[in-house]
């Protein structure tokens, strides 16, 4: 073989390792790493719709299977990573309309008392006017 033919070969080689290693960088890696960022934002999503006091439990899911997640992510167990993602995303969502749920009822609730305070005080001011 002539130098020409050696140096091709060389490149060929290398080309053909690097197109080896970067199908070896799991397709699955971005597609997880995305996941759980979103995860990551809908628990801090959750957290600052109140859901720690409001729907502690759904919270409590949510994070715990984020830093599982984490971890499967770190073992470059890409898609354990993203299934794990998947759910905490899914328990964050349920924990921040939990958590809106029980805002809105206790809204409600109190525009019910102020609403009965006010038809007491008519009823008291028109039995006085008669």
């Amino acid at each position: 073989m002539d130098m020409k033919s050696m140096n091709l070969l060389v490149r060929v080689g290398a080309a053909a390792a690097v197109l080896s290693l970067a199908a070896c960088a799991s397709p699955e890696k971005t597609p997880a790493t995305a996941a759980v960022a979103v995860s990551h934002n809908a628990v801090d999503n959750a957290v600052s719709a109140g859901a720690p006091e409001l729907a502690p439990e759904e919270i409590s899911a949510a994070r715990s299977k984020m830093m599982q997640a984490n971890q499967a992510l770190a073992a470059k167990d890409y898609k354990r990573a993203r299934e794990l993602a998947v759910q905490a995303q899914a328990d964050a969502k349920l924990a921040q309309a939990k958590a809106a749920s029980a805002k809105a009822t206790a809204a409600s609730n109190a525009l019910n008392e102020d609403l009965r305070v006010l038809r007491q005080e008519v009823d008291r001011a028109n039995s006085d006017q008669q």
